[in-house]
């Protein structure tokens, strides 16, 4: 027996409108805060929540964060909202023990893409955002990246959709092009924001390829596309495992994982009443 959902079981069309406009008011707060980030270059957000550029960003990126669930809560079971404050500690402690490693990779959104996985895009993107504004006031360096880590999440969301956890082989081939992008959108944050990297493996990278004679940013794209796609591949992979080691009657009480039938070995299944076509169902 699934989990009853939180809120209003319609799905009336007025509903459904009221969701993509939240869901779209969200995405844009995000993506607002990204550009404001990357064309400001403010280099007093590393002085933590305290400094004014470090409050806008921390207001755009929880704004939109709020309003994607806002968007999405009514659809998820009580089940999501109890495993996302999970996800959140899983991203921020990993995240935190590797990147302080030498080893080049980040393993920071693994909570993030388990939710997008079980919940969809919105689900996934709000719970990006979420671990780097929490995740921030640890270490206030995170906080540009909220809008690349919402990305991951909506993109894992996407891919569950379309079936790319279905062949376990391709998911992670999903985490591999999801990399790609996610490293092309922090580069430009890590190189007019910071300068550089704060992990210890990654900024090494850097290093070795301006001393080759790249360009700052040059240097920290080459070094994203070189770690970005084998760290999502590895957390795909992770989340892969850790959605078909759950029960099946625990994976089905996620009504995105029957309603677009995310895993293998399961039917397909659609409510009678037919569900909004927002990316975040």
């Amino acid at each position: 027996m699934s989990s009853p959902s939180l809120t209003l079981p319609s799905q009336a069309p007025g509903a459904a409108r009221r969701r993509r406009l939240l869901e779209l008011l969200g995405a844009l707060a995000i993506a607002g805060t990204y550009v404001f980030l990357v064309l400001n270059q403010p280099a007093d957000i590393a002085g933590g929540p305290g400094s004014a550029s470090a409050l806008i960003a921390l207001s755009g990126f929880l704004a939109g964060a709020v309003l994607l669930i806002a968007a999405v809560l009514p659809t998820l079971p009580a089940s999501t909202v109890v495993l996302i404050p999970v996800a959140l500690v899983l991203n921020i402690v990993l995240g935190q023990f590797v990147g302080s490693t030498l080893v080049p990779f980040y393993l920071d959104a693994i909570g993030t893409v388990l939710i997008a996985v079980l919940a969809g895009p919105a689900a996934g993107a709000a719970t990006g955002a979420l671990s780097s504004i929490i995740w921030s006031f640890f270490n206030p360096t995170v906080l540009p990246f909220a809008a690349g880590a919402a990305l991951i999440g909506c993109l894992a969301g996407l891919a569950a959709r379309y079936g790319m956890f279905r062949r376990f082989y391709l998911a992670p081939v999903a985490g591999f092009v999801t990399g790609i992008i996610g490293g092309v959108v922090s580069a430009p944050v890590a190189a007019f924001v910071f300068g550089g990297t704060s992990g210890v493996a990654t900024g090494a990278i850097v290093s070795a390829f301006r001393s080759m004679g790249d360009t700052l940013l040059a240097a920290i794209t080459k070094q994203a596309l070189i770690s970005d796609p084998m760290d999502k591949a590895i957390v795909f992979t992770v989340v892969a495992l850790l959605a078909y080691a759950l029960p099946r009657r625990t994976r089905l009480q996620f009504p995105f994982v029957r309603n677009h039938r995310v895993l293998a070995g399961q039917p397909a299944e659609r409510s009678a009443r037919p569900e909004p076509s927002s990316p975040a169902a």
